[in-house]
This record gives C-alpha cells, sequence and structure tokens, in this order.
C-alpha cells in the first residue's frame, strides 16, 4: 500500500509542461518539450566548406609554384658564401698558427694542428673556437701546405665534392 502512495504521490507533484517550459525557457530560452523529448535547436556553427578550403589551398599552391623557383638558387648561393666565410675564419686560424710556431702546418698535421697540439713546442693554441667545422655539404675541407697557388691551398669541392664544376657545385677555394 505504500507503495502505491508513493507513486501517486510522485505523480500528483509530477510538473506540467507548461512549467517545465518555462523553466527551460527562463534558463535556456531556446530549448522547449515535445513529447517526453527536450528540443534543442541546431545551433549553425561558423566554419569553413570543403570548397572554401579547397581554393585556399590551390591559391598557396600556386604562390609557391610561383615563388619557389626564385628561391632555390638562392639556397646554393647562401652555402657558397657560407663556404667563403668558413675559409676565411680557417685561414685566420692559420695564420696565428704561423705567428706563433713560425710556418704553417704540413699537410700531415692537417687542420687539427689548429686544435690539438701535433708535438710543436711553441703551439699555444688552440687557434679556433670550437672544432674544425665541415663544409656547408658535410665533407671536411681540403688542406694542402705547401700548396700549389700559396703558402697553403685551402679549399672545398662543392656540391658535387669533385673539382671543377659550375654554381653550386663550384669549388670554393683560399685563393679566389
Amino acid at each position: 500500500m505504500n507503495r502505491k502512495r508513493v507513486k501517486q504521490t510522485a505523480h500528483w507533484m509530477k510538473p506540467s509542461r507548461s512549467a517545465v517550459n518555462l523553466f527551460l525557457r527562463s534558463r535556456l530560452p531556446c530549448c522547449t518539450i515535445q513529447g517526453s523529448r527536450i528540443a534543442i535547436p541546431a545551433v549553425k556553427r561558423g566554419g569553413f566548406t570543403l570548397v572554401e578550403l579547397l581554393v585556399v589551398m590551390v591559391i598557396i599552391a600556386l604562390l609557391a609554384a610561383l615563388v619557389g623557383p626564385r628561391l632555390f638558387p638562392k639556397l646554393g648561393k647562401g652555402k657558397q658564401s657560407a663556404c667563403s666565410a668558413q675559409i676565411e675564419l680557417i685561414g685566420q686560424g692559420l695564420d696565428h698558427f704561423r705567428l706563433d710556431v713560425g710556418r704553417y702546418p704540413t699537410t700531415q698535421e692537417g687542420l687539427n694542428a689548429l686544435m690539438t697540439n701535433p708535438g710543436i713546442e711553441k703551439w699555444e693554441g688552440p687557434y679556433l673556437k670550437k672544432a674544425v667545422p665541415a663544409d656547408p655539404w658535410g665533407r671536411p675541407f681540403q688542406y694542402q701546405c705547401p700548396g700549389s697557388h700559396g703558402e697553403y691551398d685551402l679549399f672545398s669541392y662543392g656540391r658535387d665534392g669533385a673539382p671543377g664544376g659550375e654554381g653550386e657545385d663550384r669549388d670554393v677555394k683560399s685563393w679566389e
């Protein structure tokens, strides 16, 4: 008997739909009750359509196709310039070595003589702030002493790693 009363009481205390609608409208003005469900209208979300995204991607691709070929040759010139600057810095280290020791490192001693003492009494190095760098293409610089173009020859074979070449494959030399 208690159960019937609880059910009846609960049914009797159940708010009407109009009361729920008033409550929902006061809290969420866009919501209403339709049948046994709360209806929330679809909110139009701001965003881009697929067509708009494709148009933007086509524009970016066209810009890259126009600008890219003009930039790529400058990358090669940048590596050539960086190589010349590195050769100049190594040359300064070689000159400091010569001032202390009285001669340039031999071909056998190589450029490592700028960083570690090869067994010379007057050596006061290291003559470079960091280890001897590789050229911009990742290969070691070529060093010969005595050189055929001066007291020493310091050079890089360029991008192709072979003597000669043009453009980015051109050799970068200390005597030019």
